[in-house]
């Protein structure tokens, strides 16, 4: 996509972000990574009347790594107060599950996230209808108190609703201290601690994120009071298994949160590896009717797990009920209120 293209697009989400005239916004790259993201940020953030401003952080070193939860700000106490100071960041980093990102939000500034290719990011635009039903549904799942999921598969498990709040993602942010993620367009909060209970099958064409892997076997997870007691498989099994086990942190088997996606406009089929490189899954996260399933960290709704292993799988024609009213039956939402057709 060139420059001039990437502009206009970004120009529509700061609208629909509504930015104005004065306001301060902070481009956030790391190393050489997204420079063409700032590049039309900027420009676009500076035809509304922003302040406009870019942070560029030092790539990271070899030996550094990265997992869930871990920037390059966590020795930058005074990055950290630059980004207090302004109304919006946007983050072409990834800070999410990061004490820095919470501690930003909580001075007031919102932050938008927006790390998957341009392409994409094009297909799947913010629109006030995808923003109004995620909304309610948001509102319906935090009236819950009990959500059950089933599947054809096997899958039967019962999370207790007690505890966590509920996040909307719509892909935009005007709200202080109000995170987002653009693209998506889903709902999702998390289980009681010891509240969930029951059996998980991923079935074949599931997703497994950050591996970026379509299930080709059945994976069974067997979860007792919030905990992942048992899983078993094939080879995606054993891949799920290895990546727990390398983070030498048995909190990697809590149960996450969990929701389903609404974004009409996004592609399951389009979900190819290496097809969208520097991607991270936010589509089939967001697909019409899935339901995700995450395991891990809980911070992100104010739990204390926050463990570094972290996984997100959604999941293709489940049934998902609330109070034992259904929300989806077999992959589609039947709840009229919030259901949507593509923009």
């Amino acid at each position: 996509m060139d420059h001039a293209s990437f502009t206009e697009i970004c120009l529509q989400q700061l609208k629909m972000s509504g930015v104005k005239d004065g306001e301060r916004l902070i481009v956030l790259t790391q190393g050489s990574e997204r420079l063409n993201y700032a590049d039309a940020f900027l420009a676009a953030g500076q035809r509304l009347g922003a302040n406009m401003y870019h942070m560029r952080l030092p790539a990271p070193l070899p030996s550094d790594g990265w997992a869930v939860g871990m920037t390059g700000l966590s020795e930058m106490p005074d990055a950290v107060n630059a980004l207090k100071n302004c109304d919006m960041l946007i983050d072409c980093v990834f800070l999410l599950f990061s004490p820095e990102q919470f501690a930003i939000q909580d001075a007031g500034t919102r932050v938008l996230t927006a790390v998957e290719p341009p392409e994409l990011l094009a297909r799947m635009m913010p629109y006030p209808e995808l923003r109004e039903k995620v909304t309610i549904a948001a509102e319906m799942l935090e009236r819950a108190k009990v959500m059950r999921i089933t599947s054809p598969h096997g899958t039967d498990v019962v999370y207790k609703l007690n505890t966590y709040p509920t996040v909307a993602e719509y892909a935009c942010t005007d709200t202080p201290g109000r995170w987002d993620h653009w693209p998506s367009g889903f709902v999702f909060t998390g289980g009681d601690d010891d509240g969930v209970d029951g059996t998980i099958v991923v079935a074949p064409g599931d997703i497994l994120l950050p591996q970026n892997l379509m299930v080709r076997e059945p994976i069974t997870y067997t979860i007792e009071k919030g905990w992942i007691t048992d899983i078993s498989g094939g080879l995606e099994a054993e891949i799920v298994k290895s990546y727990m086990d390398s983070f030498n942190d048995p909190r990697g088997k809590g149960m996450s949160h969990v929701g389903w996606g609404m974004n009409p406009n996004a592609k399951w089929h389009n979900f190819v590896p290496g097809e969208f490189p520097g991607g991270m899954g936010m589509e089939p996260r967001s697909f019409y009717g899935n339901v995700m399933f995450s395991t891990g960290p809980n911070n992100e709704l104010g739990g204390t797990n926050d463990t570094a292993c972290h996984l997100d799988i959604p999941m293709r024609n489940c049934s998902l009920f609330l109070d034992d009213s259904p929300v989806i039956i077999d992959g589609d939402i039947v709840v009229n209120e919030i259901q949507l057709t593509k923009s």
